[in-house]
Formats: C-alpha cells, sequence, structure tokens
C-alpha cells in the first residue's frame, strides 16, 4: 500500500477540491465500495432553495447514500464556520453510530481549517446585530465599517481588506455581542476537534479545470438557475448582501437580474468568479501539508480515493 494511505486512525475523512473538480460524483461513486455517509462542507448548500446554483444532491442520490448539513437554513438566515463546526461533529458521531464512516466532501475551505484545527469558543451569530450592521454598511459603506472595526480590533482589521464585508460584520458582531475583540476571543482555548484525515483532490491540468468550470456553469443555466434566483428576489425579504447570496454564481444572477446587463457579460463574470474561486480552494489545499494529495483529472483517481477510505480505521 502506498505510503501517502497507510492506515490511520481517524474519525472522519475529509475529500476537498475547488470547485467543479468532481468530489461529488467520486464521493457517490466511493459509497458502492465502502459503508459511509456523506457531510456537506459547502456554505452555500445549507440553505433551502438554492439548488441549481449549489449543484446539490438530488432526491435519488441523497436516497441512495444518506447526506448531511443540507437545507439547515432559509437564505436570510446566517450560517457561520462556529454552526457548520458543531453540526459537522455531531454528524460525524451519528454516522459512526451507524457504523459507517463519515466522509466530509466540499469546498468551503474555511468550514475544514475550522474543523481540522478547531474553533475558538466565539458567541453565535445574532441576526438582530447582523442587520444593524448591514444596514449601516448600507448606508457608510464598507470601509467606513473596516475603519471602525480598526478602532475595535486593529488586529483583524489590519488582516482584512476594507471590502470584506462578511468578515468584517462577523468581527463587528463578535465585538458587539461579546464586548471582546475577536482577536483576543480567537487565541483563546479552542473547543476539542474531531480527529481527521485530508484528502485533499489538486487538478495539475489547470485548464481542465477552467473547461469543466464553464460547462457546469451552462448545465446550471440549462437546469434553471436564473428562474431559482428569480424566485428568491420575488420573495421581498432578501437582499443580495446575505451571506447566502453573496456565494459565487448567486451574486452574479442577482445583478444580472436587478439590472438587466446582458446575458453574455452575465455568465462572463460568473465564470471568471467561479475559476478565481477555484484559485483561492486550491491556496488553501497547498496549505495543508498533511493532506494525501490526489489529481482528480487522473486515470487512477477513484482507486487511490478508494484505497485511502478503506485505510482508515475508527478511534472509537
Amino acid at each position: 500500500m502506498p505510503a501517502d494511505i497507510a492506515p490511520a486512525a481517524v474519525d472522519a475523512v475529509l475529500l476537498l477540491g475547488p470547485t467543479a473538480c468532481g468530489k461529488s460524483a467520486l464521493a457517490l461513486r466511493a459509497a458502492g465500495q465502502v459503508p459511509l455517509e456523506i457531510v456537506a462542507v459547502d456554505s452555500a448548500q445549507v440553505y433551502r432553495g438554492m439548488d441549481v446554483g449549489t449543484a446539490k444532491p438530488g432526491r435519488e442520490e441523497r436516497a441512495r447514500v444518506p447526506h448531511h448539513l443540507l437545507d439547515l437554513r432559509d437564505p436570510s438566515q446566517p450560517y457561520s464556520a462556529a454552526d457548520f463546526v458543531r453540526d459537522a461533529t455531531q454528524a460525524i458521531e451519528t454516522i459512526r453510530a451507524h457504523g459507517r464512516l463519515p466522509l466530509l466532501v466540499g469546498g468551503t475551505m474555511l468550514y475544514a481549517k475550522a474543523l481540522r484545527e478547531g474553533l475558538s469558543r466565539l458567541p453565535s451569530a445574532d441576526a438582530g446585530v447582523r442587520r444593524e450592521i448591514s444596514a449601516e454598511a448600507q448606508r457608510l459603506g464598507w470601509p467606513a465599517l473596516h475603519a471602525r472595526l480598526a478602532r475595535v480590533d486593529p488586529v483583524t482589521a489590519a488582516r482584512l481588506p476594507p471590502n470584506d464585508a462578511q468578515r468584517i460584520q462577523r468581527a463587528l458582531e463578535v465585538y458587539t455581542i461579546s464586548g471582546t475583540p475577536l482577536s483576543q476571543l480567537q487565541g483563546a482555548s479552542r473547543a476539542p476537534k474531531p480527529v481527521l484525515r485530508t484528502l485533499a483532490l489538486l487538478p495539475h491540468d489547470r485548464a481542465e479545470l477552467h473547461r469543466r468550470i464553464e460547462a457546469r456553469f451552462d448545465a446550471m443555466l440549462a437546469a434553471g438557475l436564473l428562474d431559482e434566483v428569480r424566485a428568491l428576489m420575488q420573495r421581498g425579504d432578501l437582499d443580495p448582501e446575505l451571506p447566502s447570496l453573496r456565494s459565487v454564481g448567486y451574486r452574479q444572477a442577482w445583478e444580472h437580474l436587478a439590472r438587466s446587463t446582458p446575458r453574455a457579460d452575465f455568465r462572463a463574470a460568473a465564470i471568471a468568479a467561479t475559476r478565481q474561486l477555484a484559485k483561492r480552494q486550491i491556496t488553501w489545499l497547498r496549505s495543508m501539508t498533511d493532506a494525501v494529495v490526489i489529481d482528480p483529472f487522473a486515470d487512477e483517481v477513484f482507486a487511490r480515493i478508494v484505497r485511502a477510505l478503506r485505510a482508515t480505521e475508527h478511534t472509537r
């Protein structure tokens, strides 16, 4: 057995990779070889009514292999990395109680990092506080709120760009709720974390990844992505600054529908944003130096994943 997939005692396996590299299909196929259940590591699949643009598994796939952490929230509600760690940890315990291997699959690297490294004990999200911060941002702009953050938490502000709305909002929310800067809380004791093996799908052929990104986005358009976003807009209680709707694809579709921009421009912007997302995901993966690296486009990819899954042993 190759050294990179030597037997290991773990609680669960992470299968991570950039968007459109085939993670979900490989996981579903692997379920035919290894008794497992899938846990989504995806910050958009947690939202109900956001199916097409998140490539959420359908009813047939969920019937064939149990999936966890899908459809947990309405798009108007927040969901944080701390929420994910709590829910994923519970899912891992549930799956292990079933006598199966928990396979966590996705590309939200912030969630994966939080689960791998543990999270500081931060206050839970507060929808009311977030609404107040968002309203101020609409009036003043995110750079102004970044300047405010610099006054109360200069350490966090120094590592955030002035327009990083999601993280500026979270840092101000934490300070508003707790009265303590996020940077101080992050240095405090961390919650216990599961023992994990990480499989990193890192494509050597970037051009092939780009081709797949484009093909998948066109498939989403054909499957009704714009109709899905139009239905979200027609609710009347959502806005594009919500974390759910800042997801790649949804953000560009909302702007396209709201401003009636040319369809070709919308498509190009969404594909470009997805490529940038994939680039960031690859950077995250390369930083995980303990991961088993597998090329998702190589002929032996499936065999290597199955070997790695079979080489795991439950720790408890």
